[in-house]
């Protein structure tokens, strides 16, 4: 779960939740409900500030696979500094799976 990645990291840093909230700009009291399992679906905006706010890389907070490709991880990295949200990102894809159905029809 992604509350208990970033209760582990940010224990293993030493860090109090007002330490990280200071440092990420997010809510101490959100954080808590992250690492609780209240809120279980933060945005990937709100994950990649407690990333930076605890030293440690996306992909290890969301335990993915390390293998991904870089230019991947820089990719989804550049849509989150842009605002892109996960709906969008989702619709985008949905968007693609469509345009390639309706092109394979002709």
């Amino acid at each position: 779960m992604v509350g208990e990645k970033i209760k582990e990291f940010r224990e293993k840093k030493g860090m109090t939740i007002i330490a990280l909230s200071n440092q990420s700009g997010i809510s101490k009291s959100y954080i808590s409900s992250i690492e609780r399992g209240i809120q279980e679906n933060p945005s990937i905006q709100i994950l990649d500030k407690l990333s930076v706010a605890l030293g440690v890389e996306l992909n290890e907070i969301l335990e993915c696979n390390p293998n991904i490709d870089e230019e991947w991880i820089r990719l989804v990295k550049m849509a989150i500094k842009e605002g892109m949200t996960k709906q969008e990102f989702l619709e985008y894809i949905q968007f693609i799976q469509f345009k390639k159905r309706n092109t394979d029809r002709v």
